[in-house]
C-alpha cells in the first residue's frame, strides 16, 4: 500500500475518532509509571489492568515500597487484570534490579539516551519486550514510537499496509511507513478500530470509516453479512495515567 493511501486511512482515523495529533502539555508521565501500567496491560483489557494500577498506586506509597513488599500482597492488588502470578514476580523483581542497577528504583535517567540506548537497556529486564518499550518512549516521552500490539498487527495485515507473519516484523515494517508526526495517534486509533469495527472473527466492514481503502479481500462479505452494532472500546490506559 503506498504512503499516500496510508496517509489517507490516518486522516480519515482521526476523522472518525476525534483524535488529531496534539501536543501534551500536561505534566510530564513518570516513566515507571507508564512501564508498570504497560506491562499491567499485557493479555488483559485496558479497563481492568488500568484497576490493577490504581490498586497499586492506592495500596503502596510508591514503587519502592511495592519491591519489597511480599509477592502475595502484589498479586492481591493486580488479580483483577488476570496472569497475577507472572506479573507479580517480574514486576517485583525489575523493581528490585533497578535498585540494584540504579541505586534508586526510577527510569527518569532514560529520557537522556536514544531510543537504541532504551531499547538496548530494558531489554534486559525479564518481561519487557520492544512493544513495551516503544509504549514507555511514546507516552512517557513523548517520542515518535509506533508500538504494534495484537491489534495493530492485525489490522495493518488486514488492510494491506504490511504484510507480516508476527507482531514483531511489523513493527520493524511499520515505523518506516508511518510519519513520525502520525505515529502515536495512528497506534491509538488503530488499537479503537480493532476493538470496536475490525475484529478478528466478525468485523463489522459495513461501519469502517476506511472501507473504501481497505485491502481486504473479504470486506464486501462481512460489509453484507454482518450487521451487528458497534460497541466502542475506547479506553487506552496510557492516555489515563
Amino acid at each position: 500500500m503506498n504512503r499516500k493511501r496510508t496517509g489517507e486511512i490516518i486522516s480519515r482515523l482521526e476523522y472518525h475518532f476525534n483524535s488529531a495529533e496534539k501536543k501534551n502539555n500536561e505534566k510530564k508521565k513518570n516513566l515507571l509509571d507508564v512501564l508498570i501500567a504497560t506491562k499491567l496491560s499485557q493479555n488483559t483489557t485496558d479497563r481492568t489492568s488500568h484497576k490493577a494500577f490504581l490498586n497499586l498506586k492506592k495500596r503502596f506509597k510508591d514503587w519502592e515500597e511495592v519491591s519489597s513488599a511480599p509477592l502475595s500482597d502484589i498479586r492481591k492488588e493486580i488479580k483483577v487484570c488476570g496472569m497475577a502470578d507472572t506479573k507479580s514476580k517480574d514486576i517485583k523483581r525489575m523493581l528490585q534490579d533497578m535498585k540494584a542497577n540504579y541505586g534508586r528504583i526510577s527510569l527518569e535517567h532514560l529520557r537522556r539516551k536514544d531510543d537504541p540506548e532504551v531499547y538496548g537497556e530494558m531489554l534486559k529486564y525479564k518481561g519487557i519486550g520492544t512493544k513495551t518499550i516503544a509504549c514507555l518512549l511514546a507516552f512517557g516521552m513523548e517520542r515518535p514510537a509506533f508500538p504494534v500490539d495484537t491489534h495493530v498487527h492485525r489490522v495493518l495485515n488486514r488492510m494491506g499496509i504490511v504484510d507480516t507473519k508476527t507482531p514483531e516484523q511489523t513493527f520493524e515494517t511499520a515505523k518506516d511507513i508511518v510519519p513520525d508526526d502520525n505515529k502515536v495517534g495512528f497506534h491509538v486509533n488503530l488499537i479503537k478500530l480493532g476493538r470496536s469495527i475490525c475484529k478478528a472473527a466478525a468485523p463489522l466492514c459495513g461501519e469502517c470509516p476506511v472501507y473504501s481503502l481497505c485491502g481486504f479481500g473479504e470486506k464486501k462479505f462481512y460489509r453484507d453479512n454482518n450487521k451487528s452494532a458497534v460497541k466502542e472500546n475506547n479506553f487506552i490506559i496510557l492516555e489515563n495515567l
